[in-house]
């Protein structure tokens, strides 16, 4: 069983940055496939960005391509997504989830989501 926790989420300006983390526990995150998804009011759940357990492979939806950068320390257990130049569409409830199979759209694991604001 893995356990995920995410932080970083609130209220930022269009155009300001925020860095969400996802903090794993009671497995390793070493050999798993981490990817986060959004979910804003109204809306259904999308794909954001991904990582290989490797950190190799990392897919972006085309809507953050150039200002979402993922990263995984896997030292630490904890997946990172730097959000820069962020856009009032960015507002929603950013989840983590975690797989041992890459690039599922349906991982096994998730987390609670924490929420973004953008403000415009």
């Amino acid at each position: 069983q893995v356990q995920l926790v995410e932080s970083g989420g609130g209220l930022v300006q269009a155009g300001g940055s925020l860095r969400l983390s996802c903090a794993a526990s009671g497995r390793t995150l070493n050999n798993y496939y981490v990817a986060w998804f959004r979910q804003a009011p109204g809306k259904e759940r999308e794909f954001v960005v991904s990582i290989s357990w490797s950190g190799v492979f990392r897919d972006y939806a085309d809507s953050v391509k150039g200002r979402f950068t993922i990263s995984r320390d896997n030292a630490k257990n904890t997946v990172y997504l730097q959000m820069n130049s962020l856009k009032p569409e960015d507002t929603a409830v950013y989840y983590c989830a975690a797989d041992r199979v890459i690039r599922t759209m349906s991982p096994t694991y998730w987390g609670q989501g924490t929420q973004v604001t953008v403000s415009s």
